[in-house]
């Protein structure tokens, strides 16, 4: 079995006005509620023009969480550097989401992607968000148990207080964190966290990668959190109609690779790919219809007929990826195409794959809760 969910990355196109993305962004949310998806994952960027104006995804989600029924909603990631975020604010921030949603938060930690970012908040370096975020994400769930807390650490320090709310979620919300090195993957496993990844490529890219974390994880004795959330989602691009040449050309002509123009352009913690310049704004072609077919084909893309789409699927699923999540308004297609694509796809592909009415990190979560056999 595989689970579905989205990105509500809020990529605003050259041309293009926050405001009517947000509610683009609010709309898709909604659509792929009533379809089954059971996520929508938001980021946390600051200061990244076009590729994403998501700086407080904890308001974005709860406006989400206040117009869907069944969805979770998720933060990929939360950047629990405490430059960046204290790490009680996040605590508070996220109990306080998930009393409101009634269990619905998704708990994705990370660190920051770009040089633009950290460097805002007066980081000296990449290297150093590291001990950053293992320090907070260490100490958040010890904020969430009951009674009060302190802390002297290398990066804050809080005297004793009583950190409030407790979540709804017993013992806490899901625990994730967001995976780009084989060593992230295993580390992730090894501490009992999900792994959020992305791919770039087929689905042979990520395979090492995903057996890297289902080993690890099965090592895991001693998870961050109360529990260990086995699961590995990775992000993708999707789009669905029962004319698959008609999918293939609405999307092509939806610029897409202006997306991947903007990663690159400021995602620099992430290696380029051979035989693109190293430094500096780049060009990606944008994909033809017929290449768009040939990358079905070959597991790179999931644009096409349901079937189509749901033979990469298989692939993914095959691997053992828990979750899929494809980001709707990343590229510059119209609105009512897009819902057109999530309906399609919601009737004939997601009915194949997610056939459990209940979410994975709520089964996970309660299994944990049960007690051991004597």
């Amino acid at each position: 079995m595989i689970e579905f969910g989205i990105f509500s990355q809020m990529h605003v196109p050259t041309g293009d006005d926050e405001h009517s993305r947000f509610l683009r962004e609010l709309e898709v949310a909604e659509a792929v509620d009533d379809a089954g998806f059971k996520y929508d994952w938001a980021p946390e960027h600051h200061f990244l023009e076009n590729y994403s104006h998501q700086p407080a995804p904890e308001v974005f989600l709860s406006y989400v969480a206040a117009r869907t029924k069944r969805i979770h909603v998720g933060h990929a990631i939360a950047n629990i550097t405490a430059p960046v975020n204290h790490p009680a604010r996040v605590a508070e921030r996220i109990a306080t989401l998930d009393h409101l949603s009634e269990g619905r938060v998704e708990f994705g930690t990370g660190r920051g992607s770009s040089s633009a970012e950290w460097g805002g908040f007066a980081i000296p370096s990449l290297a150093e968000t590291k001990p950053m975020w293992r320090e907070s994400l260490e100490q958040i769930p010890e904020m969430w148990k009951e009674g009060t807390y302190s802390y002297e650490g290398s990066y804050f320090r809080m005297p004793e207080r009583n950190v409030l709310p407790k979540p709804f979620s017993k013992p806490n919300p899901p625990i994730w964190v967001a995976c780009s090195s084989p060593q992230t993957f295993v580390q992730a496993g090894e501490l009992g966290l999900g792994a959020l990844c992305f791919t770039l490529g087929d689905v042979d890219s990520v395979a090492d990668n995903v057996r890297a974390y289902k080993d690890a994880v099965k090592r895991c004795t001693n998870p961050v959190g109360g529990f260990v959330n086995d699961n590995v989602a990775v992000t993708s691009n999707m789009f669905c109609l029962e004319d698959g040449d008609e999918a293939r050309h609405i999307y092509a002509a939806g610029r897409p690779s202006s997306y991947l123009e903007f990663f690159f352009q400021y995602l620099d913690s992430f290696p380029r790919p051979e035989g693109m310049p190293r430094e500096g704004r780049v060009t990606v072609p944008q994909p033809t219809a017929d290449e768009l077919a040939l990358g079905v084909k070959a597991g790179l893309t999931q644009v096409g007929t349901p079937n189509e789409v749901a033979s990469v699927i298989a692939k993914y699923e095959a691997l053992g990826v828990d979750q899929l999540i494809y980001a709707p308004l990343c590229h510059s297609v119209g609105q009512k195409d897009v819902l057109r694509s999530i309906e399609c796809f919601g009737k004939h592909v997601l009915p194949r794959f997610d056939t459990d009415p209940v979410h994975r990190t709520q089964r996970l979560r309660e299994a944990a809760r049960q007690p051991k056999a004597a």
